[in-house]
């Protein structure tokens, strides 16, 4: 039931015992939480292993069992390192057993696993989903650690603590003789149907006697006869620890069924065993027990789940009701805001700051600064109310606080600077901050309520989540589905050393001590990485002394990695926090800086937002990660004022203007050109910039979800509109038509009434991203226009690097969003058959020229087995040259292969028998798929013939004509047409008198006579080597 326990099955070792040999999680994985105010550790449940879970904390709450395991070093244990070696001797158990205590006690984390210990069992993970009963699990782990700690001197550890002994005895009522025997117990099995409690319990089974009477005698061995006798047990031995089981399971004889006893059941915190012990003249303190554990089963007599109530001897953990320390932060934060003092004279703070800066003077912002990290707070939200702003408060100041000649920086007057420090010494101006030490020590003094009573330091160890209790919570667990199962009781005299109270490193060998304080320097090393890499945001700095304003929009004047600083920040942190951080990499920044909001747009970085208030936090200010900031004064750069917000954000529109003349033949019939707009631009404004000579603006209404042929002219009621209220967005075009080209219009109905079949749009979607973003972008064009140029337009749109455009191509997508054959870039959009709106992807790889083919090819009929890849060849390469590049691109060897095209089915069809044949000769197109179909076939001429044979005419059925025998051979040949065709002799078809025999290559011209001949020859050649049944 718990595999093999007993023995010491080294093929189920984990070579792992600080983390080795076990699959390494991912980097970015989270590292285990770490403990929580309790101060004490759960253990994980692998699926059905709470009741392990419950066992393995009581074990480990006694003490005195885990420093006996404790104290068994490596010179009788041996290693765990040593595991492997062949010839060693390592108990796997009790090693295994010793490490999970020393986790459970000093390692930083929230719970343990038991992983190693179970494989120490030789478990497996089905074993680990099963549940089992804890009474049984007790046992057999006692037998598993003696056997394990046997030629040791830990050899008697079960014994010691937990044996006891059972004495029988039948008293004959003639002879008095007395018929004695022994019985061993680790633990006692007590009845619960019928009984109120545990001390009942035991009176019915060590006081209550049985009579042997009347017809129910007993036979005497010294009176060699039936006589009436009394029969009685008795504790004879008593162990340091009782543990009790009770039979909550009973069996009901009458349904047949199990059932679990959920009466009421009390048993007491303090016992007495006295009255039920052999021995009564010793001393109350040796039979004296307190019950320090309760394993408690939640469920039926089917399954259900185990929990443990434990008394913390030792006072480990930090028993405090969260009710009881959610009283005590409020009662600190009363007293906090009752003892608060006035507020700071702010001339002393800014004093204090001036006087332990080493330069004379500092900026202005720095100072305030440097104001909220002494003070956790800024100027604006302590001082402003009262005293205005800080600069100005400065200069009201003037006796104490001296400016530079352009006011950006300040500093003391020399004579205060001297004055402080003289006042100042021996004080601390600005006490250090007090920070919570969340990383645990188990050497600190933990903090505790003063015990009201010796109940206290009960918890509730449920798997991975531990609870402080209350003493009387345990009565709880009387009666119901949720009931105590085992007990586990200690003498009250055993004493524990002061030195082992809030000790949990006490008598732990160090170099365990040693393993777990690495892994708990590892922990928070991935607990710090983590925390860094969830809060940690990357940010853009883009420097006002880089950048140039013109066009509308900021512009780099050097290339785009010298004009922007990167910079890696938690999110918790301050705006404030940010501002400095700021201030220390530009070291020769002087005056104001600001921090505004910027995004780049198509005609370059736009700034919204100004960022305020020092005190917020980055996150509580909405700074995302990989966010764009502009660091400038707030007014301009370079001399120019900058329009900020959304309301002036840039527009780049295509300007598109009828071309006078077309080249070639191919190209546009019309010029275009980029203009940036403010969104705010009034239409008239934008008229009189476009078309200073007069003439008629049209716009481009066409979306995804509208024609792309939709032109229409700006009315004059428009011209008041702004850009943004039109609808005029980056990408937009506008048509400008001079005075000559106005016939194209009518200007009644505001719609281009000619020339439209030759101007609109094709959409491209970015493939060649990693990142995700599948962008979209309209690319103007007409069906005259090459598909070199849609590239380049749409790599340009995209904002893409300029050298994709030598390892790209644009393919179009179908309709379910299958990516299609490229498209050749010398094809004009007429040439390549594209429809005017239609849906074309960017993607990596040189597109096909025009003498190439883009080929889709399969292995085998199975679609679904097989993946559909792709390939380019010349259009005059040969049918077998094909065949071999198809199979050198999918893995495959060999000459036993041809070729099919897929038929309208998507099935293999016509085979491409001609092998010498060219692609281009047997009219193989771009975008066609072929199937790699195994086994060659017949040469040109012959046709290859399966051949079946119909088994011995014995088996006729009773009454069965021929005609019949022949009507049913042709309803059996009609059922191979779906059979599989193979070329295995061995075949035989199912419920059928047929075995496939082989098949015939003859030649197409061959007579019926010919086929006949060769049939027969295979006949006898098959008569001589296969017996039939």
């Amino acid at each position: 039931m718990f595999g093999d326990l007993f023995e010491e099955d080294f093929s189920f070792i984990s070579n792992n015992h600080c983390g080795k040999g076990k699959k390494s999680k991912p980097r970015d994985s989270e590292p285990p939480a770490p403990r929580d105010f309790t101060r004490l550790s759960g253990i994980k449940n692998q699926g059905g292993t709470c009741y392990l879970n419950s066992l393995l904390q009581t074990l480990l709450f006694t003490p005195e069992f885990r420093e006996a395991l404790f104290s068994l070093g490596p010179e009788e244990l041996g290693t765990l390192d040593d595991s492997s070696k062949p010839d060693a001797k390592v108990r796997i158990i009790p090693l295994q057993l010793q490490r999970l205590f020393a986790q459970l006690l000093l390692l930083d984390q929230q719970a343990a696993s038991t992983t190693d210990l179970t494989e120490s069992f030789g478990w497996n993970s089905h074993e680990e989903m099963r549940q089992h009963d804890v009474q049984e699990l007790n046992r057999i782990l006692f037998s598993a650690l003696e056997t394990s700690l046997v030629g040791t001197s830990g050899h008697d550890l079960i014994n010691r603590l937990y044996h006891g002994i059972v004495v029988n005895q039948i008293v004959c009522k003639e002879c008095k003789n007395i018929s004695e025997r022994q019985e061993d117990f680790l633990d006692l099995t007590v009845a619960v149907k019928g009984v109120t409690g545990l001390e009942e319990a035991l009176w019915n089974m060590y006081v209550e006697e049985e009579y042997f009477e009347n017809e129910n005698l007993y036979r005497c061995g010294a009176c060699d006869k039936l006589v009436e006798a009394s029969k009685s047990a008795k504790l004879r031995k008593l162990p340091p620890f009782l543990t009790v089981s009770l039979l909550r399971f009973n069996f009901d004889f009458e349904k047949c069924e199990r059932y679990k006893e959920t009466s009421c059941y009390t048993f007491p915190i303090q016992i007495n065993l006295r009255p039920f012990c052999e021995q009564t003249e010793m001393d109350d303190s040796e039979y004296m027990y307190e019950l320090f554990s309760v394993i408690i089963h939640k469920g039926g007599c089917y399954g259900g789940h185990y929990h443990v109530y434990i008394r913390d001897v030792d006072e480990l953990g930090n028993w405090q009701l969260q009710e009881e320390e959610d009283r005590l932060i409020e009662d600190k934060a009363l007293r906090d805001i009752k003892n608060a003092k006035e507020i700071e004279n702010p001339l002393a703070v800014l004093k204090g700051i001036l006087a332990e800066e080493e330069s004379k003077q500092i900026p202005v912002d720095q100072l305030g600064q440097k104001l909220l990290e002494k003070k956790g707070v800024s100027w604006n939200k302590k001082y402003r109310k009262q005293y205005g702003a800080l600069r100005k408060y400065l200069q009201n100041h003037p006796q104490i606080f001296q400016f530079s000649p352009d006011e950006n920086k300040v500093g003391l007057k020399e004579k205060h600077k001297l004055l402080f420090k003289s006042d100042s010494q021996g004080q601390d101006l600005q006490s250090s901050p007090h920070k919570n030490d969340v990383q645990w020590n188990s050497e600190k003094t933990l903090t505790r309520l003063r015990d009201g009573s010796a109940g206290c330091h009960w918890f509730d160890l449920n798997d991975s989540k531990v609870q402080p209790i209350k003493e009387k919570d345990i009565e709880k667990q009387f009666q119901g589905k949720e009931s105590a199962y085992m007990l586990f009781y200690r003498k009250s005299e055993l004493k524990r050393p002061p030195e082992a109270r809030g000790n949990p490193r006490y008598q732990i060998p160090e170099h365990l001590l040693n393993e777990m304080n690495a892994a708990n320097t590892e922990l928070q090393k991935k607990r710090a990485e983590c925390d860094s890499a969830n809060n940690g945001i990357d940010l853009h700095l883009h420097l006002s002394s880089c950048y140039k304003f013109h066009n509308g929009a900021l512009h780099p004047s050097l290339t785009w990695k010298e004009s922007v600083v990167d910079l890696t920040i938690d999110r918790r942190k301050t705006l404030g926090d940010l501002r400095q951080s700021v201030f220390q990499m530009l070291e020769s920044w002087e005056g104001d800086m600001i921090l505004s909001i910027a995004k780049p747009l198509p005609a370059g970085l736009h700034l919204y937002q100004i960022l305020d208030g020092d005190e917020l936090t980055l996150d509580g200010i909405g700074l995302a990660d990989g966010a764009d900031l502009f660091v400038w004064n707030g007014k301009e750069v370079g001399g120019t004022k900058v329009m900020t917000g959304p309301d002036h954000e840039p527009v780049v529109i295509n300007v598109l203007h009828l071309a006078e003349y077309n080249e070639g033949g191919k190209g546009q019939h019309f010029t275009e050109s980029q203009h940036v707009f403010s969104c705010s631009t009034k239409v008239g404004d934008l008229h009189t910039a476009l078309a200073p000579s007069g003439g008629i603006i049209l716009k481009n209404g066409s979306g995804l979800d509208k024609e792309a042929k939709n032109w229409e002219v700006f009315r004059e009621e428009d011209m008041k509109e702004t850009v943004k209220s039109v609808g005029l967005t980056d990408g937009c075009s506008v048509l400008i038509l001079d005075s000559h080209d106005q016939s194209f219009v009518n200007v009644s109905s505001g719609n281009l009434t000619a020339f439209t079949y030759d101007i609109s749009w094709l959409q491209v979607k970015n493939f060649c991203r990693t990142d995700g973003d599948e962008k979209h972008v309209k690319i103007t064009a007409t069906i005259e226009t090459v598909m070199s140029d849609i590239k380049r337009k749409a790599i340009r749109e995209l904002q893409l690097e300029e050298e994709l455009a030598n390892d790209s191509c644009l393919r179009p997508i179908s309709g379910n969003g299958k990516l299609l054959s490229p498209v050749p870039e010398d094809y004009t959009v007429k040439e390549a058959e594209l429809k005017m709106g239609s849906l074309l992807g960017l993607c990596h790889g040189k597109a096909p020229a025009s003498t190439q083919l883009f080929l889709y090819f399969i292995v085998g009929s199975d679609q679904n087995a097989s993946p559909e890849m792709e390939i380019v060849v010349e259009e005059t390469v040969s049918v077998k040259e094909c065949l071999n590049l198809m199979l050198e691109k999918s893995g495959l060897s060999g000459d036993n292969w041809h070729l099919r095209r897929i038929d309208w089915c998507y099935e293999a069809g016509e085979a491409l028998s001609q092998e010498n044949a060219t692609l281009k000769e047997l009219n193989v197109c771009r975008g066609d798929t072929l199937v790699i179909m195994e086994g060659k076939l017949p040469p040109k001429g012959f046709l290859k013939i399966p051949i079946w044979w119909l088994k011995s005419s014995s088996h006729k059925k009773r009454g069965e004509n021929a005609q019949d025998q022949v009507n049913g051979m042709t309803c059996k040949m009609d059922a191979l047409q779906v059979s599989p065709s193979g070329d295995s002799p061995e075949y035989i078809h199912p419920d059928m008198d047929l075995c496939y025999a082989g098949s015939i290559e003859i030649a197409g011209e061959a007579s019926l006579e010919d086929l006949k001949m060769q049939y027969v020859l295979i006949w006898h050649l098959l008569i001589c080597h296969v017996q039939w049944p």
